[in-house]
C-alpha cells in the first residue's frame, strides 16, 4: 500500500513528566526540545500531553510556552492534550490560556 501523500501526519506527542516544577523545569525542557528537534521536516501537528501531570507550578508553563515557541518557529503547529484544571487556570491567570490551545 502507498501512503497517502496528502494524508495528515501523526502529531509529534511530547508527554511532560508527572511532575513539574522549578526542580524539575530544566530537565524536562531539555528532554521535549530534543525531541522536537529530533523531527525536523514538513510541517506537523506537536502535541505537549499534560495527562500525567500532577504536581507542578509555575514553571510548567514556562516549560510548555517554551516547547511552543519552539514549535512554532520550527513552522509547526501547537497545542496542549490534558491540561490539569489548576494550571489551565493559572495560564489563564497569567493571561497565557489561549496559547495553549487544547489539542
Amino acid at each position: 500500500m502507498v501512503a497517502d501523500a496528502t494524508a495528515p501526519a501523526e502529531p509529534l506527542t511530547l508527554v511532560l513528566p508527572a511532575a513539574l516544577t522549578h526542580a524539575q523545569a530544566r530537565a524536562s525542557l531539555d528532554m521535549l526540545l530534543q525531541g522536537l528537534r529530533a523531527h525536523r521536516g514538513p510541517a506537523m501537528a506537536v502535541v505537549a500531553d499534560a495527562t500525567a501531570l500532577v504536581a507542578f507550578d509555575s514553571s510548567a508553563l514556562a516549560v510548555l510556552l517554551e516547547c511552543r515557541r519552539e514549535a512554532l518557529a520550527q513552522g509547526h503547529r501547537f497545542s496542549v492534550k490534558g491540561l490539569p484544571p489548576d494550571l489551565g487556570n493559572l495560564a489563564k491567570l497569567y493571561g497565557v490560556g489561549a496559547l495553549l490551545a487544547s489539542a
